[in-house]
């Protein structure tokens, strides 16, 4: 509630709990839009309806009619559907921590913490609630005030009780998940879960371990992945097919209710339940003994028969590309006559970044598909998340698979500041995460929906890697949901530190896929500082020093070239291909760098 809230432009200072007085409209088509999307349960407004919460914004006597007036509009809307005969739900009141610390840590008394509970969840009950969530309970201690409250005031109703936790899964007090299920079903909990957190996983893994502690129904609500600052803004980007697919998870891993918190939209929530009606037609088909599947799916062709790449990357076979940037303008007679005579010196395909840096340039699908057309090699896509919503994703990777463009390289893409018009704005409905779950799907004849699109698209799907990032934690972590969702191969950014990459292969051994290394021939000592300084690139001072050694620019791009090559030779035994960058367009350049692994080289392209 509170990131959609945002969303549509509530200031984050305001009491998002009053809106149910004061906006109860806009409250009311938030709870539509959730039912719309196939919630069966829907919380009232009122996470942080409690005393202490609402006194921070003078409302500390207005907890009944902040409270009664949220079950009314989550009602309101459940009638609604039901009116519509769309469908059956319930509404559940929402109790929230009450955002003070509690003895012995805190100055609050545990009497006073189950007052201000019980004087909440009395309005609930009173309002006609058909179930209680008390939720995000970072500490056990609270958690079983909060439970004797609702049995003190409300013995009747049904009470879900859900506990946060933190990266390794334990709850915020320091219990584990095992401990919290253990007290909370001694506590008299009807059901016990997980919610809010750092994402899926960490909630999965909660699940987990809460299993065989309980035999209570449990509940799984993440957070829709940890929020990433886009353009001043805190953006979830787990796509609604990574929730899905952790939906699904969760129910193998023993759930029985499953859901989402901040970042959850109701994309998010329209696809975890079409993953869920999968599984329930699969458990009716077991039951019934049927035979025959209902899956509309198509899968893909095996790598080898969807592309040039695709058979190199399954054949164990090493992999040339060069990176050819699409013109700013419309005429990209150079960029094709580059491509063309790199196909003679025997390049596999021709990489085409989408707008790099954010600059406004020729569609790289449009270069793709002119690069076919007229020299016959293959070319890898880039595909970025920054400029399209999901439909126009959708739309576009249909439209790719059917001109013939079958290998995309799934992108998060870089930020409008960086560009040439800094206050465009940044869609990021996905990030490369949930685009490669998205491609993998229509690879299976699916779409977001679900619905069969009557073929596979047949990508070969690869994704990009940075060794040498600052966080390199989070980028592992990172790559192995890459993996997960579907990654088939990897390209990584420019290699200048051996030792970088090396690290960096280890560290993905559990979850290795084939990994094309990039390799930049520097031009000139700004070049080399640009890709340091700005591009953060690791540049080991010995390139730097070099660099800046040569006496001329055609020996500063000499040298360059004579990096790019021992770079490529030290890479050439970890990796299972190059993609050497063309800088400024010298496709010589990237020619006389790839020479040693080409068949037969001419590197005559002025």
């Amino acid at each position: 509630m509170g990131t959609v809230l945002y969303g549509r432009g509530v200031f984050i200072n305001r009491c998002y709990d009053e809106l149910n007085l004061s906006d109860p409209g806009l409250i009311l088509s938030v709870h539509e839009e959730y039912l719309q999307a196939g919630a069966e349960i829907i919380e009232t407004n009122t996470f942080g309806a409690n005393r202490f919460r609402l006194s921070r914004h003078g409302l500390g006597g207005k907890v009944a009619e902040i409270n009664v007036a949220g079950v009314r509009l989550a009602q309101q809307a459940v009638q609604h559907l039901r009116d519509k005969q769309a469908g059956e739900a319930w509404v559940a009141g929402a109790v929230g921590p009450l955002g003070v610390r509690l003895e012995p840590l805190g100055k609050t008394g545990l009497d006073e913490a189950r007052a201000a509970f019980a004087e909440q969840i009395r309005a609930l009950a009173e309002a006609g609630v058909d179930m209680l969530i008390i939720e995000t309970m970072p500490a056990l201690n609270e958690a079983r005030e909060a439970l004797l409250a609702a049995e003190e005031t409300a013995p009747g109703l049904p009470v879900l009780v859900m506990v946060t936790v933190d990266d390794e899964s334990n709850c915020l007090d320091g219990s584990s998940p095992q401990q919290a299920a253990a007290l909370l079903t001694e506590w008299g909990a009807g059901a016990i879960g997980v919610n809010c957190s750092t994402g899926p996983s960490t909630v999965l893994t909660a699940i987990e371990a809460m299993r065989g502690a309980t035999t209570l129904p449990l509940a799984a609500m993440p957070n829709a992945g940890m929020p990433r600052a886009v353009e001043g803004r805190n953006i979830y980007l787990c796509s609604p097919e990574y929730m899905a697919s952790f939906a699904r998870k969760a129910i193998a891993a023993g759930a029985q209710i499953v859901g989402g918190c901040c970042g959850t939209t109701p994309n998010h929530i329209r696809a975890m339940r079409s993953a869920m009606r999968a599984i329930d037609a699969q458990a009716r088909v077991t039951e019934t003994g049927a035979t025959a599947a209902l899956s509309t799916e198509t899968p893909p062709s095996p790598m080898s028969q969807r592309s040039r790449i695709g058979a190199l990357v399954e054949q164990g076979e090493f992999i040339t590309l060069v990176e050819i940037v699409p013109p700013r303008g419309i005429n990209c007679a150079k960029e094709i006559e580059g491509a063309r005579l790199l196909t003679q010196l025997g390049v596999h395909a021709i990489n085409v970044p989408d707008s790099p840096r954010a600059s406004a340039r020729m569609s790289a699908q449009s270069l793709c598909i002119q690069i076919q057309q007229h020299t016959g090699i293959e070319t890898v896509l880039h595909y970025t998340c920054r400029d399209r919503n999901i439909l126009s994703i959708q739309s576009d990777l249909l439209g790719a698979s059917s001109i013939g463009l079958h290998n995309i390289l799934c992108v998060t893409g870089d930020p409008p500041k960086l560009g040439n018009y800094p206050d465009a704005t940044a869609v990021f409905d996905v990030d490369s995460i949930g685009l490669v779950n998205l491609v993998r799907r229509l690879n299976h004849g699916l779409d977001i929906g679900s619905n069969s699109i009557g073929a596979t698209t047949n990508f070969t799907i690869g994704v990009a890697a940075n060794p040498g990032v600052p966080d390199i934690e989070n980028e592992l972590r990172r790559f192995a949901y890459k993996v997960e969702a579907g990654a088939e191969y990897a390209i990584t950014q420019p290699v200048f530190d051996l030792r970088l990459l090396e690290e960096f292969l280890v560290r993905i051994e559990k979850f290795r896929i084939p990994v094309v290394a990039g390799i930049w021939p520097l031009t000139s000592l700004r070049n080399a500082e640009f890709m340091k300084n700005d591009l953060r690139v690791s540049m080991p001072e010995e390139i730097m020093l070099r660099m800046a050694q040569a006496a001329s620019p055609d020996a500063a791009r000499q040298e360059g070239i004579l990096i790019a090559q021992e770079m490529l030779a030290a890479v050439r035994p970890l990796v299972q291909g190059v993609q050497v960058s063309a800088p400024f367009g010298r496709y010589a350049a990237a020619a006389e760098v790839i020479a040693s692994v080409l068949p037969q080289v001419s590197t005559e392209m002025e």
